[in-house]
């Protein structure tokens, strides 16, 4: 079982209250992947969100680039301890949206989907709170995807308004 003591080191649950806390406590189960280990693809049934508590792992897209040609998989960004991943667990339509493959050991904290979702639904405020730290997790991913794009494409091909 994972304590509150734990629970409370991620910044994806930081502004919880300590009954909060405990009410996921109840729902976290520890999960182990050594590296190379595929955690879920693009598409896939969003079963889980999650917490690293230990190791690194990358978030990808398949970019196709041609008929016959294998599928380029691009890097968006890599998730290691204190941070959080898989919030399409909580966002319809519940797929998610990006491949995640553990890149060293890693040890996550997962909290089933469905249970989660269930605890949302029976407490509004713990739910609130879970949308708003989902909110900003999303918010900071597309932050961080915007300056790759600009740093891939190049100041000189943005247009002057």
């Amino acid at each position: 079982m994972i304590s509150v003591s734990v629970l409370k080191q991620f910044a994806f649950l930081k502004d919880f209250t300590n009954d909060q806390l405990m009410k996921l406590e109840g729902l976290a189960a520890e999960e182990t992947h050594k590296a190379g280990t595929q955690l879920y693809v693009s598409g896939d049934p969003a079963r889980c969100l999650y917490l690293v508590e230990e190791g690194k792992v990358a978030l990808f897209m398949d970019n196709y680039t041609g008929p016959g040609k294998p599928p380029m998989q691009v890097t968006i960004d890599m998730i290691t301890r204190g941070e959080s991943m898989g919030w399409s667990a909580v966002v319809e339509p519940y797929l998610y949206t990006l491949g995640a493959r553990c890149l060293e050991d890693t040890r996550l904290i997962a909290f089933a989907s469905e249970k989660l979702r269930d605890l949302m639904e029976e407490d509004c405020p713990l739910g609130y709170r879970i949308m708003q730290a989902t909110a900003k997790v999303i918010a900071s991913r597309l932050t961080h995807t915007r300056i790759i794009l600009v740093g891939e494409r190049g100041l000189s091909t943005l247009t002057e308004y």
